[in-house]
């Protein structure tokens, strides 16, 4: 059962009693992400993230991991372009001692100076990490320059120039700008008693205030920029993303969008992965994913192979993104994503913490909640003209944007840049 509670400070509680499982989980949605950093705040997000565990003033850091782990718990948190999320999942009878632990964090956090100090050092890891993972290396690179100079191309780990920068009181008026209660969502799923959940809610929670004026949100929708940029580094293989136009997280056409990327890459029936690992054996790992935001959104097809293939498989990619743009899907395949979306939706709602993140998601993008059976019925309601319009909406030249990173020559840079922007002509 679904119900929405709006705290006297306009804090938002969003919950579902689910009676027949015996865990539950909690979630503080911050309505701010990479996007709303300036140039000189990048990493800002993602290193208040972090901070929120590292002792409040009645617990240290280690308190905080003995005390989740002694409730057989998993406490976590995560940061995107847009959102800033900490969450528990204990069971249902320890939700009282992992809301006190949960709110403690949030609402109580020291930001020591020292622990900060320690912290960029673990952030400046993290960001090396990440240029260790060519997967992830490229896809960073590759929504730089999908994204332009639009905020959504910031990577969300920051800069190494921004994290050894951050001071405590930076944090802390970041914190009052952007954690304001307007921009907050409670999401809470599984079994718990409603009437004892809402006054524990609005005891922990009723009195958190912000001292700044308001702050108006500065978001405008992203110009996607085409192109092509090659990187050349000595790696195993070249890690190659194409990417192309997609729609906003609440755009009308979605369910449609969520079709047509199964049938690209977003399976193991789909026409990529059959195509060019099935068939030809040229990569071993190749799908397409959508990243939607709440004004925009993209395609982005992803494959890693061998050096003297780059050419071979990009050609192949951009068949099957032709042959979508101007033929459509089939009938049959039509059927089998929809079965596909729909199993994989039934399954994921099976656990709390997929149903709390749901919860949280249908808050922030439209402010309601959406039934299981209206997600259902907007899948059965797509049909191939609709995918057809779509893909030839969305696949087009216009767009379309190819990063490459890996072992390749000046002379194949060229070559590769070239015969990529002719094939799709």
């Amino acid at each position: 059962m679904y119900r929405k509670v709006i705290l006297n400070n306009g804090i938002r509680l969003v919950t579902e009693r689910i009676p027949t499982v015996k865990s539950v989980t909690i979630g503080i949605w911050v309505n701010v992400g990479s996007r709303d950093e300036s140039h000189e705040e990048a990493g800002y997000s993602h290193f208040i993230e972090h901070m929120f565990f590292k002792g409040t003033a009645s617990r240290s850091a280690t308190d905080i991991s003995r005390e989740i782990d002694a409730l057989g718990g998993e406490m976590n948190a995560f940061t995107t372009r847009e959102t800033t999320t900490f969450y528990v999942k204990v069971l249902d009878q320890h939700l009282p001692n992992a809301l006190d632990l949960l709110s403690d964090i949030f609402l109580h956090s020291r930001l020591g100076k020292t622990e900060i100090e320690k912290e960029k050092q673990v952030i400046l890891e993290e960001i090396r990490m990440v240029q260790d993972d060519p997967e992830d290396l490229v896809q960073e690179l590759h929504t730089q320059l999908v994204m332009g100079k639009h905020p959504l191309s910031r990577p969300i780990l920051g800069r190494e120039s921004t994290i050894v920068q951050i001071r405590r009181q930076d944090l802390l008026a970041y914190i009052d700008r952007h954690y304001r209660p307007e921009e907050i969502v409670l999401a809470v799923a599984g079994n718990f008693d409603q009437q004892r959940l809402e006054k524990t809610v609005a005891r922990m929670f009723g009195r958190y205030r912000t001292s700044t004026t308001h702050v108006s949100r500065k978001r405008w929708p992203p110009e996607l920029c085409g192109g092509v940029t090659m990187k050349r580094k000595p790696l195993e293989q070249v890690h190659l993303c194409i990417g192309l136009k997609g729609v906003a997280a609440s755009h009308k056409d979605r369910y449609a969008v969520y079709a047509l990327n199964s049938v690209l890459g977003g399976s193991v029936s789909s026409r990529l992965f059959q195509e060019i690992r099935e068939k030809r054996g040229l990569s071993y790992s190749i799908y397409s994913f959508l990243s939607g935001y709440s004004d925009g959104g993209t395609v982005t097809v992803y494959a890693g192979t061998r050096a003297g293939e780059v050419e071979r498989v990009l050609d192949l990619v951009g068949r099957q993104i032709l042959k979508l743009a101007r033929q459509g899907i089939t009938e049959d395949e039509l059927r089998r994503t929809k079965d596909q979306m729909k199993g994989g939706l039934m399954l994921s709602l099976e656990s709390s913490h997929s149903r709390m993140n749901k919860l949280a998601k249908d808050e922030l993008i439209a402010g309601t909640h959406t039934t299981l059976e209206n997600i259902i019925s907007e899948i059965n309601a797509v049909t191939e003209q609709q995918i057809c319009r779509v893909a030839e909406s969305l696949f087009t030249t216009k767009s379309l944007a190819l990063t490459g990173l890996g072992p390749l020559s000046s002379k194949q840079v060229g070559m590769v840049s070239k015969k990529y922007q002719e094939c799709l002509l």
